[in-house]
């Protein structure tokens, strides 16, 4: 089963286009979570038991875990994840960017090490920073395509005068992935929730590739703009929440209060799809 195909499934088990973010900060832990290592597996491990089955994906990323030198917790949290949501995959966000051995190094990280489904990658530095990870049958890589940051104008809006057609970086990164660089259908596209026609710009140039969509609920994406823009029936979308799900209570039932933030969003996204 390839990583479309586990989205496909998910989204169809769970009803769902939500991918719940695992963005753990020890600082705003609820009492009774310590603040360590420890005490960011069993928080998330919290979350996912809460919204296994209201996810299309989960999304770690790995800097919280790493900052707090928690990768053996991040190995053993995902290890469990597939014990409480088989059918429920996992996005690794990485945001690698490198070429040749060393990529190779970020691909066996992310797949053998911590066992993900998928990656998110940087393709900045061209192909040979991307083709690593495509080695690994079944594996997906989401690209970084028109993030949802203010400073993603800097780079990915400015016109390459030397492509055909003149179009904006983040609409040729689209095309690659779509096209010369989706070598066994692994790739799909890293586009913002909070600017809906960009969103709609890329499903255009990419109509079949899933789309991981962050920014809604805390960044301020709005829901509905988002689902318009970039669901099609061939061409899922993943649309992650983060801290809107993880800290939306901070008492000693903030599992309880993130399942109920999941639902809400789920419904919302569900409820903007296209008829």
């Amino acid at each position: 089963m390839t990583f479309l195909d586990q989205l496909r499934e998910a989204e169809t088990l769970n009803q769902s286009m939500l991918c719940v973010g695992l963005d753990p900060e020890p600082s705003r832990f609820p009492t009774g979570i310590t603040r360590d290592a420890e005490g960011i597996h069993d928080f998330c491990l919290k979350i996912v038991e809460a919204t296994a089955d209201l996810a299309i994906a989960f999304k770690p990323q790995i800097a919280y875990f790493a900052a707090h030198r928690a990768e053996p917790q991040l190995e053993r949290l995902i290890a469990r994840m597939r014990e409480i949501a088989p059918k429920v995959p996992v996005i690794l966000d990485a945001k690698r960017g490198d070429i040749g051995s060393t990529a190779e190094q970020y691909a066996k990280e992310a797949f053998e090490r911590f066992g993900a489904d998928a990656v998110t990658l940087s393709p900045f530095m061209g192909f040979d920073s991307v083709e690593p990870y495509l080695k690994y049958q079944g594996k997906g890589a989401f690209l970084l395509c028109r993030t949802s940051n203010p400073g993603g104008d800097d780079l990915q809006n400015q016109r390459l005068a030397s492509v055909e057609g003149q179009p904006l970086l983040y609409e040729h990164v689209a095309r690659l992935a779509q096209g010369p660089w989706n070598l066994n259908g692994q790739l799909g596209l890293v586009v913002g929730a909070t600017y809906p026609q960009e969103i709609e710009r890329v499903r255009a140039l990419a109509p079949t590739l899933p789309l991981l969509i962050p920014g809604v609920g805390a960044q301020g994406g709005d829901a509905a703009a988002t689902v318009q823009a970039g669901w099609r029936p061939d061409g899922p979308i993943v649309v992650n929440s983060s801290r809107a799900i993880l800290y939306a209570g901070k008492g000693s039932d903030f599992a309880d209060a993130a399942r109920a933030a999941a639902l809400a969003t789920r419904d919302a996204l569900n409820a903007a799809r296209p008829a």
